[in-house]
């Protein structure tokens, strides 16, 4: 199973990006996805989940802002995030719970990341 992240960049303060994540390989069902960053000198910190059944949870640093959705026919988990800030710079990374077999409980993949940069 591999997670590939896509979508960052560079982009000014008040500005949007859209990121992907898509899941592939050997996949039963997905479970919960979720967008984490890291700043630089910082812990990796949770930014976003969403359910299979699409509920959601955000940090409160970024609600309002940002939006967490999936396409679970595609296996891919999106953050939309507008509003931009400086603060909001760092490499995201991408989480998901995968079963690859009906009788596995499933573990959870990382993605190698996707870095935004916000410019001041």
């Amino acid at each position: 199973v591999q997670l590939q992240a896509s979508g960052g960049g560079l982009v000014q303060a008040g500005g949007s990006l859209r990121l992907s994540c898509v899941a592939s390989g050997s996949i039963f069902s997905i479970g919960n996805m979720d967008w984490y960053r890291q700043a630089p000198g910082k812990q990796r910190e949770l930014v976003a989940s969403i359910t299979s059944g699409g509920s959601t949870n955000y940090a409160d640093s970024v609600k309002g802002r940002f939006t967490i959705s999936r396409d679970n026919a595609k296996n891919t988990v999106y953050l939309e995030m507008n509003s931009l800030q400086a603060e909001d710079t760092a490499v995201y990374f991408c989480n998901a719970r995968v079963v690859t077999t009906p009788t596995y409980v499933g573990r959870n993949y990382w993605g190698k990341g996707t870095l935004v940069t916000v410019s001041s």
